[in-house]
């Protein structure tokens, strides 16, 4: 069957009708939502005070005249409330009959071909905090548009190609100028394996990049550096290669403990060849101007409330910016991947720039539908970013390893596990860590700034990914108790914690679409919450093993089968791993 608000909405929508409304802008848009005031109804709807407004008339008589179209359907009673809005309450017949059938799983009414650009590190650089909002932000975002049935790409987009590159070369060669890489009469094939490690880079990066502010020509020798790799120097591209496939190993390493992938591992560097091309396209179509030296795009538009600054395309020096590099990767992913829509998760402070490109690419005519969402800082106790007590970026592999200590002292705390093997609690506390952490996150609309509570993330109560985990326990736990794996049950019934925990349960799916709609994982974290905590009523309310009733026990236990299964469906969008115990 349809999702509740998806019937409701048709119901509401040929009542209007009958009713002689004809507004496109009233009948295109959601006319049903969720109730606010649940102990009243199950759902409602507002559009009669709007059209009453509209046609200056009482809403209550409006509203009632609605209704009278819609008090025949024998799935729910109508009512009128208030000022004028329509409220529907769902009959207990008709939600036991929904849970025997289940809801329908929504599909994208037309597919598209997406490329989430999530993720975003840097080469040669440690991943730190700021990387964890926009790779586990991305990852839900794609596992959402996969679950409507759209074709997804994630894109990690690494920063690969720029003078950071350039710095490390020269930094290398003042060490070790012997190596191959530096001498340019070198015909033979360069070794397999890093002269250097990762940590060596990390290491030697912020040395350099101090050294190049203080000392011109060590800048202007690192410059050189950068043009000669960008122009495709042997040893040079030799060595570059190597930074990036030790760095990319690392990321592995850290996107797996976040139970995050991506499918394209492009850089920056991807790229460079296709600029010229591209530069000369848009100049012969008319899209560049030149200005004082350099060549721009005007991308203001005449409805702007303040000034919109130029996109550069080109440095009067012949120099290349984010933005160019941004332009040649939407024109490869409409022109090479087919791309309907580019989601790009970055941080909100990026804004300006991606309005920018985007507005170059519609003037270049694109038609690409392109989305950004700008998310917040996780934040320290002084509500700045979130840095380490030295007062660094704090690594994103520390992160996780402080919150997969506390969780495993917490484990060891508890009595129940003085019989689980070692490995056991290693494993279970990996990830309550990672889901105390990713849930503290997703849990906040995304453009939100929070601040970081590592006791508020790990409690095993309230708002919290340990508390969610503990109820799949919980669930496992009772149905591992029951006789059989299938429980038939006819009508029967429902108290007012049955209902709630029924209807929380057959709104699964429109709060998955809604969730995709607006592009924010939270409305899931909402849900699964509220889920959580109307089963825990429940449970507390209800005897299930010794309810003398068979029909009303079977019920029950099938209630909390679907309940389970739910939770792992909404976790699995979070990319959060469940545990069978803790």
């Amino acid at each position: 069957m349809k999702t509740l608000i998806e019937q409701l909405n048709a119901m509401m929508k040929d009542a209007l009708l009958k009713e002689g409304v004809t507004d496109h802008n009233i009948l295109s848009h959601n006319l049903v939502k969720a109730s606010d005031r649940p102990d009243l109804s199950d759902y409602q709807s507002t559009v009669c005070l709007s059209l009453a407004k509209k046609e200056k008339k009482n809403p209550i008589e409006v509203a009632n005249k609605v209704i009278a179209h819609l008090k025949t359907a024998s799935i729910l009673d109508v009512f009128v409330a208030g000022p004028g809005f329509v409220n529907f309450k769902f009959r207990d017949s008709f939600l036991l009959e929904g849970l025997n059938k289940g809801i329908e799983k929504p599909k994208a009414k037309l597919p598209q071909n997406i490329i989430v650009d999530y993720g975003g590190p840097n080469v040669a650089k440690p991943m730190h905090v700021g990387h964890l909002r926009s790779s586990i932000i991305g990852e839900s975002i794609k596992r959402l548009a996969l679950y409507l049935g759209h074709k997804v790409l994630g894109d990690i987009h690494m920063g690969d190609w720029g003078t950071q590159m350039g710095m490390l070369i020269v930094g290398i060669q003042e060490k070790s100028p012997q190596l191959c890489y530096f001498d340019p009469a070198f015909e033979g094939h360069y070794p397999e394996h890093s002269p250097v490690t990762l940590d060596d880079l990390q290491e030697l990066y912020p040395q350099m990049s101090a050294r190049c502010k203080e000392d011109e020509a060590l800048s202007e020798k690192a410059r050189l550096a950068t043009y000669e790799l960008q122009s495709g120097r042997r040893g040079y591209r030799a060595l570059w290669q190597h930074f990036v496939d030790i760095s990319v190993s690392d990321m592995k390493q850290n996107f797996s403990k976040l139970n995050v992938s991506f499918d394209q591992w492009f850089g920056e560097s991807r790229y460079q060849d296709k600029i010229p091309a591209m530069i000369d396209d848009y100049a012969r179509r008319g899209i560049v101007e030149k200005s004082q030296g350099a060549l721009i795009i005007n991308v203001s538009e005449s409805e702007d409330k303040k000034e919109m600054p130029p996109l550069i395309l080109q440095k009067k020096d012949g120099g290349f910016l984010y933005a160019t590099t941004d332009l040649a990767t939407i024109e490869e992913r409409v022109n090479l991947f087919g791309c309907d829509r580019a989601i790009y998760v970055v941080d909100g402070r990026q804004s300006l720039h991606f309005e920018q490109v985007f507005r170059a690419a519609r003037k270049a005519g694109h038609k690409i539908e392109l989305d950004f969402i700008g998310f917040g800082t996780m934040n320290g106790s002084d509500n700045k970013p979130f840095k380490t007590r030295s007062g660094g970026a704090m690594r994103l592999e520390d992160l996780i390893e402080m919150l997969t200590t506390e969780a495993k002292s917490r484990i060891e705390a508890a009595e129940k596990t003085k019989g689980y093997e070692e490995f056991e609690i290693d494993s279970i506390s990996r990830a309550i860590g990672i889901a105390a952490l990713k849930f503290a996150d997703l849990q906040h609309n995304p453009t939100q700034n929070y601040q970081f509570d590592l006791k508020k993330f790990m409690a095993f109560e309230g708002k919290t990914g340990p508390y969610l985990l503990y109820a799949i326990v919980r669930i496992v736990a009772l149905l591992s108790k029951a006789e059989e794996a299938k429980f038939d049950f006819k009508n029967c019934e429902l108290s007012s914690l049955e209902r709630n925990l029924l209807l929380k349960l057959m709104q699964k799916e429109e709060v998955i679409n809604r969730a995709y709609q607006a592009l924010s994982p939270h409305y899931l974290c909402d849900y699964a919450f509220d889920l959580a905590q109307a089963f825990s009523s429940f449970y507390a309310g209800h005897s299930i093993f010794s309810e003398p009733d068979t029909n009303q026990k079977n019920f029950r236990l099938f209630l909390c089968q679907k309940i389970e299964v739910c939770l792992r469906d909404i976790l699995n969008l979070l990319g959060i791993e469940p545990v069978e115990k803790m």
